[in-house]
């Protein structure tokens, strides 16, 4: 499984979190379910600022169920008191099953009217485990198995999430024994975002990854590593999806 840090651009202020994978059917469905937990002091804010996977999240809340769309920048999340989640990152079989039209919900989100799974999961907390076969039970059940479609869809998403050397369509398609237009289809129907897109957050969250760990690192280096045109195509990057270049981000850490 990916680093469970990828994506968490301050992984160290992050409460109780952890990402479990999924397994036997469900495992065609989600890519993993991640559960934080938090009990923070009264009056203690804790701000979560998340790079995410270019990839729809279904969340399991006390309070309800949501289904988040793929994202086109980083979101934050501020958490008081104390609370769960239990959310699954969603594989785009499963993602164009629960929702026909994923290119609407980009940067969106829905509630779900699924009370009977809320009840379900927040019985099996704080058992971490239990409500991840509670989850998975009912996506399964729910979507059944992927289709043929699906199950492109699913190797187009670990390439171009997963793969480092995928760096342009072409190598994608090829891969996949596809056209680049079959390929962009395919992403716009089960994820919403191009697979350009999907290369690009890709390589930004490597980019934060590499800045956070090794804090000598040229950046210039970091660019030409993750293929990059140069060092100002890293920063213009970092500052179109974050608000903020990745020499800002080493200074704030």
């Amino acid at each position: 499984m990916t680093d469970p840090t990828r994506g968490v651009l301050y992984p160290e202020r992050l409460p109780r979190f952890t990402r479990l994978a999924a397994e036997g059917a469900a495992s065609d469905l989600v890519e993993w379910f991640w559960i934080p937990e938090w009990d923070l002091p009264d009056g203690v804010v804790s701000r979560q600022p998340i790079l995410g996977y270019p990839a729809a999240n279904l969340a399991i809340e006390p309070d309800g169920v949501t289904l988040w769309g793929a994202t086109t920048r980083a979101s934050e999340r501020e958490l008081r008191g104390s609370g769960w989640a239990v959310g699954a990152l969603l594989r785009p079989a499963a993602y164009a099953r629960l929702h026909d039209a994923p290119s609407d919900l980009v940067d969106a989100h829905i509630v779900l009217d699924e009370p009977e799974l809320q009840h379900a999961v927040s019985a099996a907390m704080p058992d971490l485990d239990a409500a991840r076969v509670t989850a998975s039970a009912w996506l399964v059940e729910r979507i059944g198995a992927p289709t043929s479609d699906g199950r492109l869809a699913n190797a187009m998403a670990d390439l171009l999430m997963n793969d480092s050397g995928i760096l342009r369509l072409d190598d994608a398609a090829e891969r996949l024994r596809v056209s680049v237009r079959t390929l962009q289809r395919l992403a716009h129907r089960t994820v919403g975002l191009p697979p350009a897109a999907m290369i690009r957050r890709r390589r930004l969250q490597e980019a934060a990854q590499r800045v956070r760990e090794d804090p000598d690192v040229p950046l210039a280096d970091v660019a030409a590593e993750l293929g990059y045109a140069d060092q100002a195509h890293l920063a213009n990057d970092f500052r179109t999806v974050l608000g903020f270049t990745a020499t800002d981000y080493r200074a704030a850490r």
